[in-house]
């Protein structure tokens, strides 16, 4: 049985919750913007790294506090340089992420839930049971280690982040923006929130929540099917989030934050990889400023579908540029160690250890 301390993660608090908190420990409060700078710029992981604290200030902190950071505890190394991590939460929870190295890019793809409850029936992470959502600062872990990696292995820096890892982000708002805030604010990452993109399976009031709040991030949807009736017979989660409702809630976020849309689109053999398949994409194209990003599909244990051939997916794409809609063939990365996208499952793992 995992021991789970009992004291509060000290990232749960807000710089006024930690000046309030110094104040009533009779400590100066410009203390609390150190430890702040200690936690989220410097991502420290224990109260001992923060030296321009005195000691019995430290000690204070670990006896009210916990930094209840993630730990890697397995990683693997794809033949493509694709290197796959499992992070072991504070409550022994198992999530897993992505450092996805290409020619122009170094980036991280992280998960936002222990599992997922949406039930897609080409991801693995599907057929995980959904455990609960990830709070922030162990979504902003996540790239802190995979940013470690991409320095330490390539000796290249961190270019950018998906939130396309385990889980629906949308259905973890408070962690996804929480998080991205950490990542991008020059009080912690200070990474552009440009170089960030939010993959959703589709949930429109979510996505009007995200135009209301005003977003700077870029916005992917996992469409896969261009027609409700193919596209909720792989992913239930149509059946009440349908094209419609999803099309204007994607004119209204464009409205309110001026980016353009990427359409996520894995073409499956004989099920949506026909020119007639194109063309309902296209048409759905014209609803909202957009491009496609045509995936591979990556096999899973005991799924029920097939990679299109190389010539259909050719052709697929051929067809969308005709139409003057922008388009990019995807190729899978980390295969060989299922780190490719729709693969991640916690494989040879308890999801609960």
């Amino acid at each position: 049985m995992l021991a789970v301390s009992t004291k509060k993660d000290i990232r749960a608090l807000s710089l006024n919750d930690l000046k309030v908190w110094m104040d009533e420990q009779g400590e100066k409060s410009f203390r609390a913007k150190q430890i702040y700078e200690w936690l989220w710029q410097k991502s420290a992981r224990s109260f001992d790294e923060m030296t321009n604290l005195s000691k019995p200030l430290r000690d204070k902190l670990a006896a009210h506090f916990d930094v209840k950071a993630i730990q890697v505890e397995d990683k693997q190394v794809s033949s493509d340089r694709t290197i796959k991590s499992a992070f072991k939460l504070f409550d022994g929870n198992v999530v897993e992420g992505v450092l996805i190295p290409t020619d122009n890019r170094m980036t991280a793809c992280i998960s936002s839930q222990v599992g997922c409850s949406l039930s897609c029936k080409f991801c693995a992470t599907g057929k995980l049971k959904r455990m609960r959502n990830l709070d922030p600062a162990e979504i902003y872990d996540q790239v802190v280690e995979i940013k470690k990696q991409s320095e330490g292995h390539y000796d290249i820096p961190l270019s950018n982040i998906v939130y396309m890892g385990m889980g629906e982000p949308l259905l973890n708002y408070k962690g996804l923006i929480g998080s991205v805030e950490k990542i991008t604010s020059p009080e912690g990452l200070g990474m552009s929130p440009k170089r960030i993109t939010v993959s959703t399976a589709g949930i429109a009031r979510q996505i009007k929540r995200l135009a209301d709040d005003e977003v700077r991030f870029n916005l992917a949807l996992s469409l896969h099917a261009a027609n409700d009736e193919k596209r909720s017979k792989i992913m239930p989660i149509n059946d009440s989030n349908s094209l419609a409702a999803l099309a204007e809630a994607l004119q209204y976020f464009y409205q309110k934050t001026k980016n353009s849309i990427t359409f996520e689109y894995i073409i499956f053999r004989d099920f949506n990889d026909e020119i007639e398949d194109a063309k309902e994409l296209v048409a759905f194209c014209k609803k909202v400023p957009a491009k496609v990003n045509i995936i591979e599909y990556n096999p899973i244990d005991e799924g029920e579908f097939q990679r299109a051939s190389i010539e259909k997916v050719d052709a697929f794409a051929a067809y969308l540029e005709s139409q003057r809609v922008g388009v990019t063939i995807r190729r899978s990365r980390g295969k060989d160690i299922d780190a490719a996208c729709g693969q991640l499952a916690n494989k040879n793992k308890a999801v609960k250890k």
